[in-house]
């Protein structure tokens, strides 16, 4: 079998999270880093994704959904990383059965901010679940909240 081409898969992975997922298009998640080890996710911010308008700050829900949307990418990464002799069948197959099962945040701060980052680190990947932890910080790279996800993946 064939090594995955992985530059060709994180350009379709990238242009598929942001373009084909209705939500993530709304809130406007853009892949600024992709690799086998890293996602890094940026989030501008727009007055649709407001909160508190006294306040101006970003919605919770906006921050747990991105929090999520990271801790799964990272998951997939890792599992790709594990099926690296995997056929492309074999791996959409994977891939788009995994889900979250479980996940808490804790916000930190107010979300503000001009632009905002996510990044996750996985802390363990089993046979059947994953568990992630992603940070989610502002411009001033302040620790906005963080979030620890459970995530189905065999």
């Amino acid at each position: 079998m064939a090594d995955i081409n992985y530059d060709e898969l994180f350009e379709v992975l990238a242009e598929f999270y942001e373009h084909m997922m209705p939500f993530n298009k709304l809130i406007g998640i853009k892949m600024e880093t992709l690799t086998l080890e890293t996602a890094v996710v940026k989030i501008a911010m727009k007055d649709e994704l407001v909160g508190n308008s006294h306040k101006h700050i970003l919605h919770g829900g906006v921050i747990a959904a991105a929090l999520d949307f990271t801790g799964g990418v990272i998951a997939q990464l890792s599992v790709i990383k594990k099926m690296k002799h995997a056929t492309p069948e074999e791996l959409t197959k994977r891939l788009t059965r995994m889900g979250t099962i479980d996940m808490r945040v804790d916000y930190i701060r107010p979300g503000k901010g001009e632009y905002f980052t996510v990044t996750g680190e996985l802390l363990r990947l089993g046979n059947k679940v994953a568990v992630v932890r992603s940070v989610f910080h502002n411009d001033d790279e302040s620790l906005i909240a963080a979030g620890t996800g459970t995530y189905l993946v065999g």
